[in-house]
């Protein structure tokens, strides 16, 4: 507090303090219920409406498991140890699985 009895920027004003009622010191915040379906409903259609017409998911999900198949072949005996290793450990889904990596 500043020698003029003002709380200075950034101190706690303690004469503002005592004059509130006790139970506005310790009500917590008021609790609000937002529902966002309408706006989840509105996302979800703007995707579907910018991939397009002709987008087909499970031929996306095919390629999408070919790639990873492709990534993960010819691999040096080394890279495949620790290929095994990261799958044993769940790091990355065993090939062929059909679950795309992470």
């Amino acid at each position: 507090m500043s020698s003029h009895g003002r709380a200075l920027p950034g101190e706690p004003d303690e004469t503002a303090a005592e004059s509130r009622p006790a139970t506005d010191r310790t009500d917590p915040l008021p609790t609000v219920d937002l529902d966002l379906s309408s706006h989840e409903l509105l996302r979800r259609a703007h995707v579907l409406d910018a991939l397009g017409p002709d987008w087909d998911p499970v031929a996306a999900l095919r390629a999408e498991e070919a790639a990873y198949e492709l990534l993960y072949s010819g691999l040096s005996a080394e890279q495949q140890r620790v290929y095994d290793e990261l799958v044993s450990a769940g790091v990355l889904p065993r090939r062929g699985g059909g679950d795309a990596a992470a």
